[in-house]
């Protein structure tokens, strides 16, 4: 079998070194991680708790379509930065250095259906630890949708757009049942009274911010309980639809590679960092969007260093597609737009039969070109 890396040209002397330049500059991020640092995420906060603040201040003039409106833009924008730039972040302990409990990832809660443990022991550990190997990265798809040809077909999977929609309007929760994997329970891989505690814990925390969302908010508003409750359940729609996309782009557009568990065999950090790099993939665009995606645009440098403040991964982003460039490994980024459409399209196309088998000697690509992409562009 030819692996992903040797069609790419990556001997184990070579993953070794691409292992130490990556060693390197996450060593050289670390030693300036300080007080500018700290003052942005906890600005962070102050917004995106102030949002909410002005949000609920609006529905109470919710009786006015521009109020309403700007209601629902407040509170969406709220719920996205809790869940995209603080908690997705700060759970990852990328401020643990700080020692500031208002910061540890070990004493914070989101905003999600998905308690704060259960969150970072199947995406911080499993999904991390795992990306992007065929049966035992359990985000290929989230257990829900045919993402790859390496999944086995079934009528069932006719429905891949159906269940897609459904997932992102849900997402929030989907991410919460994730964690229960009801699919190994049925398959003896995990047993019910572990599947039952995660799923306990779930519904718990589920009907906490359902609570609060749709009885408690609205009730104060008094007359306006069911304007403030149409706005508080499509601020979720909408938050849910954006993280979607945002993951999805991630971790699923054309290019992104799988990985068998035999290549995966006592790996080193070298090949480590190396299937991160060719399971993830970047979007383009502006500071706020990157703001608001959580720094997630960044998915590559996420994952190569996914403990160091996410801040920090513009600033890195041109050196690591340096060095994939020297070592050729793709380096996988576009625009919102053709991103998102490669995953639309993977959606449909793996909704239909046919298994393609993972052939690496045709998954290699040459190195990057900065200077003929300038010329394209």
């Amino acid at each position: 079998m030819t692996t992903v890396a040797q069609a790419h040209g990556l001997t184990t002397e070579r993953l070794a070194e691409l292992e130490l330049e990556l060693e390197r500059l996450r060593a050289e991020v670390v030693s300036q991680l300080g007080a500018e640092d700290v003052a942005y995420i906890r600005r962070l906060i102050r917004i995106q708790r102030w949002a909410e603040v002005g949000g609920r201040a609006s529905l109470f003039l919710g009786f006015l379509p521009p109020f309403w409106l700007g209601g629902v833009a407040a509170l969406s924008l709220s719920k996205i930065l809790d869940n995209m730039e603080i908690g997705h972040n700060v759970l990852h302990g990328q401020y643990d250095w700080t020692n500031d409990p208002a910061l540890s990832s070990t004493e914070f809660e989101w905003d999600s259906s998905c308690p704060a443990k259960g969150w970072q022991h199947y995406h911080n550990y499993l999904h991390h630890s795992f990306t992007n190997i065929t049966e035992k990265d359990r985000d290929l798809g989230y257990g829900v949708i045919r993402i790859s040809g390496e999944s086995p077909w079934s009528p069932a999977n006719l429905g891949n757009p159906l269940y897609a929609l459904g997932l992102a309007l849900i997402f929030d929760q989907g991410i919460m049942l994730h964690d229960v994997d009801l699919g190994h329970v049925r398959e003896g891989k995990k047993s019910w009274a572990e599947a039952k505690q995660s799923l306990k814990n779930g519904l718990r925390k589920s009907g906490t911010l359902a609570f609060r969302d749709y009885v408690m908010w609205p009730a104060f508003t008094g007359p306006l309980f069911l304007s403030t409750l149409a706005a508080d359940a499509l601020a979720n729609v909408v938050r849910n639809i954006w993280s979607f996309i945002i993951i999805f782009c991630g971790h699923f557009p054309s290019g992104a590679l799988e990985f068998t568990e035999e290549e995966c065999e006592d790996e080193s950090k070298g090949h480590w960092y190396f299937r991160q790099m060719l399971g993830s993939a970047n979007i383009s665009g502006g500071s706020l969007f990157h703001i608001m995606s959580g720094n997630l645009s960044f998915q590559i440098e996420h994952h190569l260093f996914p403990d160091i403040p996410a801040r920090r991964y513009q600033q890195i982003a041109p050196q690591v597609r340096d060095i994939c460039q020297r070592y050729g490994i793709p380096y996988n980024t576009g625009r919102l737009s053709r991103q998102f459409g490669s995953v639309i399209g993977k959606i449909f196309r793996f909704s239909l039969p046919g298994r393609r088998k993972l052939d690496a000697s045709t998954s290699a690509r040459p190195p990057y070109d900065r200077a003929a992409e300038l010329v394209a562009a």
